[in-house]
């Protein structure tokens, strides 16, 4: 089955960690922290349409002047959310800059920024052409946990506790539609734009008679009945789901937040600071050591575990960090795979 979803972490165990999910033939992506992102091209970060902020410590945040500089003057909307105190940190970093040029530009960025607590967000709009100032008041709506409701995926975000608030994210496919090449081949169709027409119309639930035009190999259009086409060229399997955790202290009401956040997903992307044997430096710095991260994993079942944010002390022996971690793990799970062991950015 060939994925939706095809996340990367941007940089290297002991850098900033920032998670970039793009999606397969479409020009989409998301992103999970916004540290250092120099290693992202510009054509990378135009494709990103929302960025989930854990906290805004600088290595989670500063990479968000770029991601500014690389859209502005385009006609784009960026969707970013954080936690609490969001909202104000993110009108400093725009404040921090003179827009007296702005209300001439013939394309403009808009912002809509949310900042999540545990039973409520607050939403505040910022429109480049008004110089980044909000025309209106914060609006409060409740949170029930899901951030992001789009047809085709969601994200769920938990609240948790690092030196200060800080969130956690899981990003879930509501299916998946596996395109069958050999049935498009029979039927003399070519794949195209179209599919991702398509595939829309199943995710908006399309009535089973609404119209598909498909494209021939030969550059014809050919028209289906939505309900047709999925029948014989695709097939709807279970979507996938990837979750970020990172920057969490060590205490109970994180585990089960943690636990229930990242219930057997498939990938998982979570801190791995310290080692064991350094546990109480882990405390005192609100982090997770490798073992704990690898135990929350296994407990709850997901099936691939990528380890990030190691702590420098470690740069000449991340192998501890990485073995800790599978040991952890593995013998967390019943019955460990070979094949689910932590992997390298």
């Amino acid at each position: 089955m060939r994925c939706t979803f095809r996340p990367r972490l941007v940089n290297g165990w002991f850098e900033d960690p920032v998670l970039f999910v793009d999606f397969a033939h479409q020009h989409r992506a998301l992103l999970f922290d916004v540290g250092n992102i120099g290693r992202l091209p510009p054509r990378d970060l135009l494709k990103v349409s929302h960025v989930f902020v854990s906290h805004t410590h600088m290595d989670h945040f500063c990479g968000f002047d770029r991601l500014l500089r690389v859209c502005l003057g385009r006609s784009k909307q960026l969707w970013l959310c954080g936690p609490q105190g969001f909202l104000a940190n993110l009108a400093g970093k725009l404040a921090g800059y003179r827009w007296d040029l702005v209300a001439s530009y013939s394309e403009a960025l808009g912002i809509e920024a949310v900042e999540v607590h545990a039973g409520t967000c607050q939403y505040q709009r910022f429109e480049c052409r008004l110089g980044f100032i909000p025309d209106q008041p914060p609006r409060g709506v409740p949170f029930d946990g899901c951030l992001v409701a789009a047809p085709d995926f969601s994200v769920t975000a938990a609240v948790l506790q690092h030196s200060s608030t800080c969130l956690g994210f899981r990003l879930d496919e509501r299916f998946h539609v596996n395109i069958l090449k050999p049935q498009l081949d029979a039927l003399g169709l070519k794949v195209g734009p179209w599919i991702n027409r398509f595939k829309a119309a199943l995710y908006a639930e399309a009535p089973g008679d609404s119209p598909v035009t498909a494209m021939t190999v030969d550059d014809r259009p050919r028209t289906f009945r939505l309900a047709e086409l999925a029948e014989a060229v695709a097939r709807v399997t279970a979507g996938q789901r990837i979750a970020y955790v990172t920057d969490v202290a060590d205490t109970p009401d994180n585990h089960r937040a943690i636990t229930a956040l990242i219930q057997g997903v498939d990938q998982l992307y979570i801190e791995a600071a310290f080692l064991q044997c350094d546990a109480a430096l882990a405390r005192r710095r609100h982090h997770l050591t490798a073992a704990r991260a690898g135990e929350l994993a296994g407990r709850a079942a997901v099936k691939e575990i990528h380890l990030m944010h190691f702590s420098p002390r470690y740069t000449d022996r991340p192998a501890l960090l990485v073995e800790e971690a599978r040991r952890a793990f593995h013998a967390a799970r019943s019955q460990p795979l070979a094949t689910e062991t932590p992997t390298k950015p």
